[in-house]
């Protein structure tokens, strides 16, 4: 299949490669940790940039729950079958621990010439030996770093591969951090052939993963998508899914039970607790440490109020990708029908609820999409999108424009997102967000008022700015 997007994270990859080939970094050798979502492609990119590379390499790919020895094995394995030159001096090695492997890298990798080297799900690897990661110090800095290459780690548990790179771990300060991000915007209207406007539904339901993203084919529309892919149970939106909870949350876990909540609609820190708890609410103690977990590993995502006001009591929580929020909302409870053969009942369910779903679901995207547009010559300290709500949610502020966050110095403007098909911004929303914007601290009666519209605004209202679908594209070009 042919490899489609991705040219910035391939530039990076790149940029650093050709610090080991100047010999300009502080070390011959650079190291990177990569990590992102699971399924969001950091495989088959580091792949693609090995096969264009042109030089020598080797990619391993660690199993999870494997024997460490089998591991190592295979890992020597590995070496002894790839292009590297030395290859062939580590055929047959048998490496009595992961320091004994991975100086075998060191000896298979040339002295003279630039060569790659990945190891992919390090944090498999870090759990099956906890002596893992001191090896990889040891032989990194007395001859892995003194070599021209380039060594890549990979891995999706995110909490883990931060952690890899945090004070007093063995390798702390000696790899560069990298972060792969499903597809944005622009990737995903090029890949599909939408207008943008369209281009959004796409993301909101692909989440950019790519392969879903090319499953969606050119000019296809969202209704067509989604009828042919509930038509069948193996499809990639279908699947996906459940392929990445169960990666990380097995079904019957209380994380997966938090997601489940979250994904179904539940915000507030009490509506969770209720929600997953059973006969009474989950108890704090034990509601509190999940939600650290699933936000350290950016399944969810926790919103604060953006105002002058300190407010750290009224957090919101979401999931973090729109595709997994999509199918923890639509396709979860769809599959069982699916499997029997009645798409056409989960493509209903979802029809009935887009409108409402789609409104609240696109509110992140469009704040990513605008702080990627600011500052600018208009709002030049801008550099602080959210949105303000009081604890009873009335009034809800869909944009917030600040110097800061989440305590801003100054607020900038305030705003409201429409995002309906045939109705434009008009003077009932205008003549609302005046009414409501006094309530936001820091908001005063000068305060610009902007707006984002999927279908535009209409003449007789006052705004200092308004986005569209082609602004909040153009922002990721």
């Amino acid at each position: 299949m042919e490899f489609k997007g991705r040219a910035a994270d391939l530039g990076v990859l790149a940029r650093q490669l050709e610090l080991v080939a100047d010999g300009h970094g502080a070390s011959r050798g650079q190291a990177v940790i990569m990590t992102g979502r699971r399924r969001v492609g950091k495989s088959r990119l580091v792949q693609e940039f090995c096969d264009r590379s042109g030089l020598p390499y080797v990619v391993f790919q660690a199993t999870r729950g494997r024997n460490a020895v089998a591991e190592r094995a295979d890992f020597t394995a590995m070496l002894a079958q790839s292009s590297l030159p030395g290859a062939e001096l580590v055929a047959g090695l048998q490496a009595a621990d992961w320091n004994q492997a991975l100086r075998s890298l060191a000896i298979a990798a040339p002295h003279d010439a630039p060569s790659i080297a990945v190891i992919d799900e390090v944090p498999w690897l870090v759990e099956q030996d906890q002596e893992f990661e001191g090896a990889l110090q040891t032989v990194w800095d007395r001859h892995l770093s003194a070599k021209p290459i380039l060594l890549i780690l990979v891995g999706s548990d995110m909490s883990v591969m931060e952690a890899l790179r945090s004070y007093g771990r063995p390798f702390f300060g000696r790899a560069a951090k990298m972060t792969v991000q499903p597809l944005h915007l622009a990737d995903v209207q090029a890949m599909t052939g939408l207008d943008a406007a369209d281009a959004m539904d796409a993301l909101l339901i692909t989440g950019g993963f790519p392969e879903i993203v090319q499953s969606w084919r050119s000019g296809m529309s969202r209704k067509d998508f989604l009828r042919e892919a509930v038509a069948n149970p193996l499809s990639p939106l279908l699947a996906a899914g459940e392929l990445s909870l169960l990666g990380e949350f097995p079904e019957a876990s209380l994380s997966r039970a938090v997601l489940e909540a979250v994904g179904s609609g539940e915000r507030t820190f009490g509506a969770i607790a209720a929600q997953t708890g059973g006969t009474g609410a989950l108890p704090s103690g034990t509601l509190s440490p999940l939600l650290n977990t699933l936000l350290a590993k950016r399944v969810l995502a926790a919103d604060l109020p953006l105002s002058t006001k300190a407010d750290s009591k009224n957090k919101r929580y979401r999931i973090a990708d729109p595709y997994l929020r999509f199918w923890l909302a639509f396709l979860q409870r769809g599959i069982p029908l699916i499997e029997r053969g009645r798409g056409d009942l989960a493509l209903e369910r979802i029809e009935s609820s887009w409108s409402s779903w789609r409104g609240r679901a696109v509110e992140p995207v469009i704040r990513e999409s605008l702080l990627r547009s600011l500052p600018d010559e208009r709002w030049p300290e801008t550099e602080a999108i959210g949105g303000w709500w009081n604890r009873q949610n009335k009034p809800e502020i869909d944009l917030i424009g600040a110097d800061r966050q989440p305590i801003a110095g100054q607020v900038h403007f305030v705003g409201s997102i429409k995002w309906l098909d045939t109705q434009p911004f008009g003077p009932r929303e205008y003549e609302a967000l005046v009414r409501d914007k006094l309530a936001v601290p820091g908001a005063e009666p000068a305060t610009p008022l902007v707006a984002v519209s999927r279908c535009g605004v209409t003449p007789d209202v006052p705004l200092a700015a308004h986005w569209g679908p082609e602004d909040l594209v153009r922002a990721w070009q």
